[in-house]
């Protein structure tokens, strides 16, 4: 019999392996699993084969590579169809689509990382569209380095210290200097992004805080960079950050200067 410790362990390496496919877009090979999770083939490869078993996972023999299969989207369907982020956001999202002409999503954060969790499209024939349930870091565009600006310094210090993928020519991922960015974001309530994480496209973005004061996502305003000037980023912060903020209040968010108010 598995003890405890061990059963703990065999789950986190279970997880590990199910949550490298959400943060890649291709099929996945034995050896690349191991070497991201640092896990052993063999180790690997077993539990890969009881992922496929109960279809969490499908295996392609032509490629020997793996790729999520029907499980995985029915679980992914459903935890958006629940997420109280995701529902909270929606009318607020219409909104400030309406009030910018652009498309606004909401993000919520995971580990280490963020996923676009809705969004409503700019009714404009040239617009950004985001891919929903893709694990993004969050050094890179204004949804996730808002995010990442209000998490404590501690988890800022450890997120810093690893490899930051450079994913366009103006990717930040230099520590330092992210971490003037995150200063400045903090104190100005948003955070502004041209062709960080997609070449040709600018956003700016608000965090979004749970009834525990903690960041737990943000929503944003995103759109051609041709489009997405810094005087049009200036006419949209304000519904964006309104939008922000309704949504953290309807998740029972109470800022602080309304506590203060209410405790004189």
């Amino acid at each position: 019999m598995e003890s405890s410790s061990g059963g703990t362990t065999s789950a986190a390496r279970a997880a590990d392996v199910l949550l490298e496919f959400g943060r890649r877009s291709s099929a996945l090979g034995v050896s690349e699993i191991a070497r991201s999770t640092g896990m052993s083939k063999a180790v690997a490869h077993r539990i890969l084969t009881t992922f496929v078993e109960c279809g969490l996972l499908l295996y392609e023999p032509s490629t020997r590579r793996y790729l999520l299969g029907p499980a995985a989207a029915t679980l992914g369907a459903r935890a958006l169809d629940v997420s109280p982020l995701r529902r909270m956001a929606r009318e607020a999202l219409v909104d400030l689509q309406r009030a910018t002409g652009e498309t606004a999503t909401v993000t919520g954060r995971l580990p280490g990382g963020r996923v676009y969790l809705d969004q409503v499209e700019s009714t404009q024939e040239i617009k950004m569209t985001v891919e929903l349930g893709r694990r993004f870091d969050l050094h890179s565009g204004s949804s996730g380095r808002i995010i990442l600006a209000h998490l404590s310094e501690a988890e800022q210090d450890d997120l810093l210290s690893r490899p930051l993928p450079r994913l366009t020519s103006t990717t930040i991922i230099d520590p330092e200097s992210l971490r003037e960015t995150l200063r400045a974001a903090r104190e100005r309530g948003v955070c502004r992004s041209t062709g960080e994480r997609q070449e040709g496209a600018g956003s700016i973005a608000a965090p979004v805080f749970g009834a525990d004061g903690a960041v737990i996502g943000s929503v944003s305003v995103c759109g051609p960079s041709y489009r997405m000037t810094e005087e049009a980023c200036d006419r949209y912060e304000s519904a964006l950050v309104e939008a922000a903020q309704r949504v953290s209040r309807a998740l029972g968010h109470r800022a602080p200067e309304a506590v203060a108010a209410e405790a004189k």
